[in-house]
């Protein structure tokens, strides 16, 4: 023990004695541990923010949208950009379906809102009264912050989100405000809760017949959801679910202009998209990293030959060849472990201000930096094996000197 502790002593003395040289030397491994650290925290964050509302959703929601499936078509389909469209007929044609419990469309539409003469443009989504907006409910998180939500007969009355009411027009709105959509007026009956997304709350909710009438859309439907009935294994519904529209859409398996996700393959979709997005961002900041271990290479390189003589004192006066290579590669895995020790802080840093910048300038609090113990430990033991990695060949050529010949170098 008390060897290794003065193996310590001296490789952080000459650390200390080419502090300058040190530091830049270990600015490749704390920009790259930096870069990554803050990343990975971003990507976690998101990661269990997602999956935390996908689980409020409940695990007994189907979810079916236009197109072949996958993140995209989903986002084209709540923005009602699809070319292909689901319809009421398929809404009808579902309520058949063994297992499933309640179904019903909605209808998303981009419109102009205008309050007081100000005129903005946001989503519009058209929801169902009655027994089935219960689903939409908890498929959306919606939840009242005041007022009262839509009922049925309420064709000239609308929900708006947090954001719709006091960010989206220079005078916030109130229950009893009017607005103007799309040319017809419409009285507020209800303001939600901020739903962590600034889209989502800058959207105004109006019931379904009265957005079929507006957007003079009779039959079609942006989206499908449909909740099982209890007891029934969501993924075999889904299954009956795709037969029953392959059958009524005529449609071959493999060529369906729909797709139908449970929540769970919702949560698995959002997955492995983030992380094949995380794993080219880690990838290119991992260069950083190995830029850094040539730099420790180097330094090491550059220290064996100014230390040639000390070295040979060294041997002379009876250090063995592992001892040698035991405090060279501990002064590079110093410089590797301290570099990761400041990059983890820079990451944190960083990771916190795209928190907050994502906040400010998107309205979204669905990106929160997560740093897990795992993450921080993982991210220092890392940068500690590439430091010492990078120090085990100028380390070999320290060691393998001969005392005579370095007692001679000049």
């Amino acid at each position: 023990m008390t060897q290794l502790t003065d193996y310590f002593r001296i490789a952080i003395g000459n650390l200390a004695h080419r502090r300058t040289r040190s530091l830049l030397t270990m600015v490749g491994i704390f920009i790259g541990i930096a870069a990554v650290v803050g990343l990975i925290s971003i990507g976690d964050g998101l990661q269990k923010a997602v999956v935390g509302e996908f689980e409020k959703m409940g695990s007994d929601k189907i979810t079916i949208m236009a197109g072949a499936g996958g993140m995209g078509d989903m986002m084209s389909s709540m923005g009602g950009l699809s070319d292909i469209s689901l319809t009421e007929k398929d809404v009808k044609n579902l309520e058949k379906v063994r297992g499933v419990k309640l179904v019903d469309g909605l209808l998303y539409k981009r419109a102009g809102v205008e309050y007081r003469s100000e005129k903005k443009v946001s989503f519009v989504i058209a929801i169902p009264t009655g027994s089935t907006q219960k689903i939409f409910e908890d498929m959306e998180q919606v939840n009242l912050a005041q007022g009262r939500k839509l009922g049925d007969g309420d064709d000239d009355k609308v929900l708006i989100g947090s954001y719709a009411a006091d960010g989206l027009f220079e005078k916030d709105l109130r229950t009893g405000s009017k607005i103007t959509i799309s040319n017809k007026e419409f009285q507020v009956v209800g303001i939600l809760e901020s739903m962590g997304n600034r889209k989502e709350d800058s959207s105004v909710y109006i019931t379904l017949d009265a957005g079929r009438k507006l957007f003079d859309e009779p039959e079609t439907v942006s989206m499908i959801y449909a909740q099982v009935t209890p007891g029934s294994n969501p993924s075999e519904v889904a299954e009956r679910i795709e037969e029953k529209l392959r059958k009524t859409r005529h449609e071959e398996e493999g060529e369906e202009t729909f797709s139908v996700l449970t929540s769970e393959q919702l949560v698995d979709t959002f997955n492995s998209m983030l992380a094949v997005v995380q794993a080219m961002l880690v990838g290119i900041a991992a260069i950083s990293l190995l830029v850094g271990g040539v730099g420790i290479m180097n330094t090491m390189y550059t220290s064996v030959l100014e230390r040639t003589k000390q070295i040979g004192i060294m041997k002379a006066i009876g250090a063995s060849n592992n001892d040698i290579l035991s405090i060279f590669l501990i002064e590079s895995g110093l410089l590797g472990v301290v570099g990761g020790g400041i990059g983890v802080l820079l990451g944190m840093g960083l990771g916190k201000i795209t928190e907050i910048v994502a906040e400010q300038a998107l309205g979204t609090e669905l990106l929160k930096a997560s740093f897990s113990l795992e993450l921080v430990v993982g991210a220092l033991l890392f940068s500690f094996i590439i430091g010492s990695v990078s120090g085990v060949l100028p380390a070999k050529q320290a060691a393998s000197m001969k005392p005579v010949d370095a007692l001679r170098y000049e």
